[in-house]
């Protein structure tokens, strides 16, 4: 299945954050969402992508936006991944069967891996654009932003909204 385009509704889906709780993408409608598809934890490329990201949080939080991020690895390497690399985004588990990574366009078959893309959902949970780069290349995070950067900066949060401010 190719990568899902720019348009296109945000397949739902519910995975382990922890060994016993789990996030649904559904959680942050009203929220922009950055989902990163990565292959592995504890890879190279992936650290470097990974920390980045979370180096960028202040960044992000400038548009309001959820990073959420998906491989096939475990919960529990998550959480050890997760805890050592201090991360402060949540690390998704779509273990076997892999419908989640699969649903996205973003699993390579051949591998056993998720592929290393990305999307940015705006609040309504439309894809506003998507990226598939090379497994071996860290995609930095330009794409990101311009991105968030288009979506409509005027609609306001779940929170502003229920706060009454904007």
């Amino acid at each position: 299945m190719p990568l899902l385009k720019a348009g296109t509704r945000a397949p739902e889906f519910k995975l382990n954050c922890t060994p016993d709780q789990k996030i649904a993408l559904s959680d942050f409608i009203g929220r922009p969402v950055v989902l990163v598809f990565y292959p592995a934890d504890w890879s190279p490329v992936c650290g470097d992508q990974l920390g980045l990201y979370n180096e960028l949080m202040p960044e992000f939080g400038q548009f309001d936006a959820q990073v959420l991020a998906i491989s096939v690895d475990l919960a529990w390497s998550h959480t050890a991944y997760g805890k050592d690399r201090k991360l402060r985004f949540p690390l998704l588990s779509d273990a076997h069967p892999h419908d989640v990574s699969s649903g996205y366009g973003a699993f390579r078959e051949n591998e056993g891996v998720c592929e290393r893309a990305l999307f940015v959902i705006d609040r309504d949970g439309v894809i506003r654009w998507s990226y598939l780069s090379p497994t071996g290349v860290n995609p930095g995070a330009d794409g990101i932003l311009r991105a968030l950067e288009g979506l409509d900066r005027k609609a306001p949060s779940r929170k502003e909204a229920a706060h009454g401010t904007h």
